[in-house]
């Protein structure tokens, strides 16, 4: 299995950080972007060059099946062992172990010594106290000191404290990020449209405990028969044209009325839970992703670990505060499948508007405010689009002109009529220069790729052109000798090389420009600080590590 470009990245970036930090870190990958193989990939790096022992931590099946069978396609020669009592499996004593963390949390010790412990779905690793991941981490600590944690997720954040990494937890940094937006573009990932439902339950007066609303309260609201009548209604008339339908409900009850009321209009509708016996949920599954159901409701079930790619429409039938469940239930129509355009995402529970469309969710830390409406609804065919258009693209309805205060404190972020241009100034937290080659033109010249990490994980991008010719050549020396007292490099690869050496000045700040309608921001400004002195000794730089090199202790990133 040949891996993407944007994985392979994610793989050298994982390496890099072991090797030059005694820290963990997180890569971020969007719900069908792939992950699985980059799992793969580092096991058997890991088994066939370095001798080392792997663990694969993940919390349901699904996931610990996926990964056993990436690693057979991708590594057949390294022995895998799978640990987990719903696969009825007990396996040690094998170079990689795939394992349920309920079922080995309390068995580090039965495993022996681990070099690398891979956590898949990383966000569900608890901030403190003594959860199963926490408890198993310390105890294969206590068999290898030097074991390394690296840990991959979809949404690298949790609804009350933020980002999963931190210097004090057990995931330090995000060594790798690549957004849902650049994969839909890419080709990689399924367009995806968003629809409000025509009739909305009122969250003003429901309460939030633990940073998400009270289930009992959200259930109360949202099972009003009313309420399910006209989401049914609308639900049927929205899917006419498409074949797999997966349904979220607010509890038992409230999903049970819901399937029941599809029934009674003549559709069958499955209906899975916390509750339903294991042959029956797997029945009903089975027959979905098969497509001879056509619609599934659920109640917290079908999220993380479920595969479906058929699925081509997304019904939240229920409210959530939590970023990373939105995330979660709307990626489950993320995933490329023959004959899908793309996917339908029906919104009864405000959540859209409530955190931004689903290509660019927005992220607020603990305690920040809510900040400008990322999103908006058309009031004729209820599609929820960027808060920048002024007309439709679904229907063609014309907003009205935002009404303004006599005395604004701040200008709006985003442009108000498509097309027209607004810049803001982004400080920076982070910068990673890349050697990048065009996807779709292999005989195109090299670009460096610089990311620049603003916020929280929010990455902005430009090329520069080292190895092309003409008016794109002088605009690189130019940006190089605004940076570094060096001399402009002439190859991509010299530029990187010479970038992490620190030949470059910092970069506090960037300008962002962007134009309502178009897919990306444009970097179009620097505040720099600082050159730094020239590079005393050429051959401090460092070198690019061979595959036929002989095998140095101090090489092996774990």
């Amino acid at each position: 299995m040949e891996l993407r470009g944007y994985q392979r990245e994610a793989v050298e970036a994982v390496y890099s950080f072991l090797r030059e930090r005694d820290d963990n870190p997180c890569v971020v990958i969007p719900t069908g972007g792939g992950k699985t193989p980059v799992i793969a990939t580092i096991c058997r790096d890991a088994v066939n060059l370095w001798s080392g022992r792997v663990v694969i931590l993940a919390h349901v099946k699904e996931l610990l099946e996926q990964a056993a069978d990436k690693l057979r396609a991708i590594a057949p020669d390294v022995p895998v062992g799978i640990y987990s009592a719903g696969l009825k499996r007990k396996d040690l004593n094998y170079a990689v172990t795939i394992a349920g963390i309920q079922s080995i949390y309390q068995r580090a010790c039965d495993l022996g010594p681990v070099d690398l412990v891979i956590v898949d779905e990383a966000h569900l690793i608890p901030p403190d106290g003594e959860g199963m991941y926490r408890q198993f981490l310390a105890d294969a600590k206590v068999v290898n000191p030097h074991a390394r944690v690296v840990g991959l997720t979809a949404t690298p954040f949790r609804m009350k404290t933020g980002t999963i990494c931190a210097p004090d937890t057990i995931l330090n940094e995000v060594c790798y990020e690549v957004g849902v937006r650049e994969l839909i573009v890419q080709g990689f990932l399924c367009p995806l449209r968003t629809k409000a439902g025509a009739v909305k339950a009122d969250t003003s007066g429901l309460h939030a405990r633990g940073g998400e609303y009270i289930a009992g309260e959200v259930e109360d609201l949202m099972d009003t028969d009313a309420l399910v009548e006209a989401a049914c209604g609308e639900l049927l008339e929205q899917t006419v044209m498409r074949r797999s339908v997966l349904i979220f409900c607010a509890g038992v009850r409230h999903g049970e009325h819901v399937a029941r009321t599809l029934r009674e209009r003549g559709v069958e509708c499955g209906f899975v839970e916390g509750g339903t016996p294991a042959r029956e949920r797997d029945e009903l599954v089975d027959r979905f992703k098969r497509g001879e159901l056509k619609y599934l409701a659920n109640v917290n079930v079908l999220t993380t670990g479920f595969d479906a790619p058929n699925v081509d429409c997304v019904a939240l039938l229920r409210p959530t505060l939590s970023p990373g469940l939105y995330y979660q239930m709307v990626g489950r129509g993320f995933r490329l499948a023959p004959g899908k355009d793309d996917c339908l995402v029906l919104d009864f529970g405000g959540n859209v508007l409530r955190h931004g469309p689903v290509d660019a969710i927005r992220i607020k830390e603990p305690g920040a405010g809510d900040g400008e409406a990322p999103a908006k609804e058309c009031p004729d065919c209820h599609a929820v689009i960027h808060a920048a258009y002024s007309v439709c693209p679904e229907c063609g309805h014309e907003f009205p002109p935002p009404k303004r205060e006599k005395h604004e404190a701040t200008a709006s972020s985003e442009g108000i009529l498509s097309g027209q241009v607004s810049r803001s100034e982004e400080r920076v937290g982070d910068v990673s220069y890349h050697v990048h080659y065009k996807r779709d033109d292999p005989d195109a010249p090299p670009t460096m790729r610089v990311e620049y990490r603003c916020g929280f994980n929010t990455w902005f991008r430009e090329w520069v052109c080292f190895e092309h010719t003409g008016y794109a050549r002088a605009k690189a020396e130019q940006w190089w000798r605004a940076r570094s007292r060096e001399p402009a490099p002439s190859s991509v690869e010299e530029a990187v090389e010479l970038a992490d050496a620190g030949a470059l000045a910092p970069t506090l700040a960037i300008t962002v420009e962007r134009k309502a309608g178009e897919k990306y921001d444009r970097v179009v400004g620097h505040r720099l600080g600082d050159k730094p002195p020239r590079l005393d000794d050429p051959d401090n730089l460092p070198e690019y590590a061979h595959a036929d090199a002989g095998i140095n202790e101090e090489d092996i990133p774990f």
